[in-house]
């Protein structure tokens, strides 16, 4: 399986750049790993979908950010995934200590949190319904116990802020893993520059973490590369140079992302809701389209192991959660984490497994991620300032 890039234990993954920075700002018991120039104050941008791959096949359409490419790419993590990514930032942990280890997966009401709502779905295995609230039964403080970064960052006399979308304030991904600091809603690339420059402003040591998903959403709607995602790139890139060009001396601008895409024809994706095969001794089928999270019933797991490699073949990689464990996909797995993983997990390479019946809008999309091809797993870092 040569096309699986694994995340990189040794320090220049994504969960490495806040502590990196913070370093690189002369905050004690931090050390950099990537490479930041020293620096009164921090800006982290995360630019939501643009892989390292995608950058460097559109870097017309990006000459800033093209021109910021100094540096390797860092490996995302496992899975793929903006929920796993994000969380990984922020806490400076794998997903098998963080514990949010995927788009969906297992939660001790026998369901599948999705922490993007933080919500269950009322019918795991059955058409999509409404979902139930998971606030209060499974707060996510509870999910994710770990100090964040930006938590520590304010113990150690850091400005800690966020620039995030408004109804981003209070959510459960953000009680989860953004937790420490200011919460500053943005609406517009405005909000967001003006958010920015008055952190990079500071007297300091200020760090500000912000974030724009323009780029992932369109990316997932029109497919990578699309006229329409370039147009986005285009913006975002205009957006980066403008914010670069006034940043004051001392400041750094770190530019990142959460995960590539790759583009996927819905027509030629492997629907498990119309292959019995697939379904048959599974109890929950959480993950996403690129890596699935399969929960067996009790005594079930060798027959539905042995049922996805034959469907899935050599389009992908069809492993126990033990192996993936074992092999470091999630890092190092806590007790707590360990039953989130699925007992079966499909990492696909050339395909996806939609859920047309259960999962009718993500089945729709053209651009997807998760799984460990270069094109999902390799992220930018560019520096710019100091």
């Amino acid at each position: 399986m040569d096309w699986i890039v694994a995340p990189d234990p040794d320090g220049r993954a994504l969960r490495d750049v806040l502590p990196s920075m913070l370093a690189a700002m002369g905050v004690d018991r931090y050390t950099d790993t990537i490479g930041i120039p020293p620096c009164r104050n921090a800006l982290v941008l995360l630019i939501d979908g643009l892989g390292h791959e995608l950058l460097r096949a559109h870097e017309s359409d990006a000459p800033f950010l093209a021109s910021l490419q100094h540096s390797p790419p860092l490996t995302a993590g496992f899975p793929t995934t903006t929920v796993t990514s994000i969380t990984s930032l922020a806490t400076g942990r794998c997903a098998g200590e963080h514990g949010l280890v995927g788009y969906t997966f297992a939660e001790p009401g026998g369901g599948l949190l999705h922490p993007l709502s933080w919500t269950a779905r009322s019918t795991p295995m059955g058409p999509e319904g409404e979902r139930a609230s998971l606030m209060d039964a499974w707060p996510p403080e509870q999910v994710q116990p770990n100090t964040t970064v930006l938590e520590r960052a304010v113990a150690a006399g850091v400005d800690v802020r966020t620039a995030v979308p408004p109804h981003f304030e209070g959510s459960g991904l953000t009680r989860a893993s953004l937790r420490g600091g200011r919460f500053r809603g943005v609406r517009e690339f405005g909000d967001l520059a003006a958010e920015l420059l008055d952190a990079a402003d500071s007297p300091g040591p200020t760090l500000c973490y912000g974030y724009h998903g323009g780029v992932d959403l369109l990316g997932h709607i029109h497919g990578p590369g699309s006229i329409q995602w370039r147009m986005q790139l285009r913006q975002i890139d205009a957006f980066v140079q403008m914010v670069a060009e006034q940043l004051p001396p001392g400041v750094v601008l770190g530019v990142v992302a959460d995960h590539g895409m790759v583009e996927l024809d819905p027509a030629a994706a492997i629907d498990a809701d119309s292959n019995p095969a697939l379904l048959d001794g599974v109890r929950l089928l959480g993950g996403e389209v690129r890596v699935r999270h399969v929960y067996a019933h009790p005594g079930a797991r060798d027959d539905v192991l042995a049922a996805w490699r034959e469907t899935i073949g050599e389009r992908g990689a069809v492993i126990t959660g033990e192996q993936a464990i074992d092999e470091g996909y999630f890092g190092p797995v806590s007790a707590a984490v360990s039953p989130r993983i699925g007992d079966v997990l499909a990492i696909l390479n050339t395909t996806g497994v939609i859920r047309s019946v259960v999962e009718p809008g993500e089945s729709k999309l053209r651009g997807h991620h998760g799984s460990l091809t270069a094109a999902e797993q390799l992220v930018p870092m560019l520096v710019t300032g100091g």
